[in-house]
Order: structure tokens, then sequence, then C-alpha cells
């Protein structure tokens, strides 16, 4: 729960109180402690930036880049939204509203949304399409079909909208612990369903046509006997590989289902509010202690551990081609072998945490920080 970017405990009670996600973030305030110096390594690879594009700062939000081919859209808390297309800034506009979450694309229009419920959608040449609502703040980045715009709120509820026009077409709601964790969690889709996890630990598959459950899945099962200790939160999106899709919960597990059925493949009890990434043969995951793990893709058996980052909070992990790249809490990225999990390259950034998850880019990737540095880089 001490990650710079993800967690802000809430109550699902009206009325009850909240506390700040700067009073949670051990490194923000003038007491913040001192971040682990690391370690000298011996590079075996290279770590390059490509281009560097300025968004606009997060401050407590997520803003996670959408990549499209060549084209990335990024946005900001103050409103801007940008086109880059092979590091070359095409448009920049003012939403007119400050954004909360955010970017979803596709190869015909993006998708930002607001703290106070506001879904916004732009045309790829930055005209506005349409706006719509959604029952509360939108935390997260719209995941956008071909036909379909489907937008998660802080509420947990997942409601989908008519691309071409933004006419409602259904509601998915359940009930939530009197104890939640306030996430920018968001949700993944296939042809037929719509993936998302929950408080409580719940992974539900939901029919992407009429927003009726498919199925739903135990990741986590919540333990303890205080409602803090007993959350057990997905607070990623899950990742689909082949048949199955696998997700991770904070103080709780990761776990693989099949995703026809939602029946357990297998689990492991490693704790996690970053995420997890998926490549052929492994899932790999930072724990909340600051390990990064790989673990085989079939049985779940650990392959190795990077300790390395322990209190240093690192991000989700992103499986690149012979490497997985990490970010930790200044911003730093470090890229480790892909067979062994040994220190390959770093790069420092703007010194400011890549709280979005950082996202492939052809042969390279992108990396946003909170103070608003857009930065495509490559690993060879």
């Amino acid at each position: 729960m001490k990650r710079a970017s993800a967690l802000l405990l809430v109550t699902a009670l009206t009325g009850c109180s909240s506390l700040s996600l700067d009073s949670l973030n051990p490194f923000s305030g003038p007491s913040k402690p001192k971040v682990p110096p690391l370690g000298v390594i011996q590079p075996t690879a290279q770590l390059a930036e490509v281009w560097r594009f300025g968004a606009g700062k997060s401050d407590n939000f997520v803003f996670e880049p959408a990549v499209i081919g060549g084209t990335v859209y990024v946005a900001s808390r103050e409103g801007s939204v940008a086109r880059i297309d092979d590091g070359r800034q095409i448009w920049k506009i003012d939403a007119g509203k400050k954004l909360s979450g955010g970017v979803g694309a596709n190869e015909r229009m993006l998708v930002v949304g607001t703290e106070k419920g506001e879904v916004l959608a732009f045309s790829t040449d930055g005209k506005p399409m349409w706006q719509g609502s959604v029952t509360s703040e939108v935390l997260s980045a719209p995941e956008v079909s071909d036909d379909m715009v489907f937008v998660r709120s802080a509420d947990s509820r997942i409601q989908a909208f008519a691309a071409a026009d933004g006419a409602r077409k259904w509601n998915y709601q359940r009930a939530n612990p009197a104890l939640t964790l306030r996430t920018h969690a968001g949700l993944i889709t296939t042809p037929s369903l719509v993936l998302a996890g929950f408080p409580g630990g719940k992974l539900v598959a939901i029919n992407r046509t009429n927003g009726s459950a498919v199925w739903e899945s135990n990741v986590a099962l919540p333990k303890g006997s205080t409602e803090l200790e007993r959350i057990a939160d997905v607070t990623s999106p899950p990742v689909i590989a082949g048949r199955e899709v696998c997700a991770a919960a904070f103080q709780g597990r990761v776990a693989c289902f099949e995703l026809s059925s939602g029946n357990a493949v297998w689990t492991r009890d490693i704790s996690s509010s970053a995420g997890i990434d998926i490549d052929t043969q492994n899932l790999y995951i930072s724990d909340d202690k600051g390990a990064v793990h790989a673990l085989d893709r079939a049985t779940g058996a650990s392959l190795w551990k990077q300790d390395k980052l322990a209190g240093r909070f690192p991000g989700k992990p992103l499986a690149l081609e012979g490497f997985v790249a990490v970010s930790d809490v200044e911003g730093i990225v470090h890229l480790l072998q892909r067979e062994n999990g040994a220190f390959a390259a770093r790069l420092n950034g703007d010194g400011s945490a890549i709280n979005a998850a950082m996202q492939p880019y052809g042969r390279a990737f992108i990396a946003q920080s909170r103070a608003g540095s857009v930065r495509a880089l490559s690993a060879r």
C-alpha cells in the first residue's frame, strides 16, 4: 500500500471518510524516507531514449498512453490531449475539463474521462465526437473497440457505450466490501467478453453484448480480523494468455483461469498492487515488497526472483523481446534479462514516478511519468 502511484483507501459506505493519496505515499511530504540506493551494475544491453514529449502533469491521477501502431495519444490532469506520430506532435488540444483517466483509443477514436464521471470521445484528428456520463469518477483508461466503448468508474461499475454516438448500451454493477482500494485498475476485452477484477478478490467475465456476468472466480479470498486486513482487491487489469486469463490481488494471490469457464488453472500466494504481464512462456509480477518475479505461465512455478529493488516499489513489469522492463518510485527504468532476472541496463528519468503502465511501441516502449514526461525507449 506504499507504492507512489496506486492506492487510496476509501469506504463504500456513504458519509464515511477517505484518506488522501499522499497520506498513504511514504515518498510525499517533508518527512519522506530515503529510497534505498541502487547497486552498481555491469550493463549487458542498451536502454536508450528515442524521443521525448511533454504531456503535462498527472498529479494524483494516472494517464496511460494509448499506442496505436506508430501513433501515441497522451493526456494530462489539466485537460490537454495530444497525438504524437513517430515522435512528432500532430496536434494538441484542450479538452475543456480537468481529466482523471485515459487514454483509450483505436484506429478511429480516443476516449478520456473526468472526476465528475464525464466521458469525452474525440476523433483521431482531435475533433469532439460525443460526450457521455458514468456514475462516478473515471480513474482508468476506457477500453475502445470497433463498435463499443467500455468505461469503468471508481464505484467499480462498468458501462458500455456505442462507439459511433455514445448511446448507453448497458451498466454492470456488483456489491462491494465496506472497505476497498481506490485504484486505476482498468479492464480488457475479447470478441465476446469484458474481463475485470474487483474488490474482494473477484475476477469477472462479462458478456460484452448485454452486460451480464458469464462467470466469476476468486483471485484471492479476504483474510484477517479487521476490514483493513481483509482487503484483497484486484488492483490491476488482468492479462490474457491464449486460452487463459491471469490476474493478481493486493494482500492475496496471482492466479490463472480458463478463459472459457473461469476454472482455476493455478494460484500462487504473491501480493501485488502493481500488476502483471505475460509473454509466450512466463508471467512477470512485481510484488508489494519490491521484488520482481518470473513464473512459469503453465504451472505458476518460480523461475527467478529479482529482489534488488526492495523499497523502491517497482511498477507493473513490461515483457519485451529478451527483456523485462520495470520502473521504480524515482522514475528509473530497469531492464532485466528475461531468462534470469539479472540487471541488463537502467536509465534515469525526470525524477518522478512512472505511475502509468509502460506500453509496447513497436520494437520500443512508451513510459509516461507523473511529471508529464513521455518517452519512447528502445532496448537492445
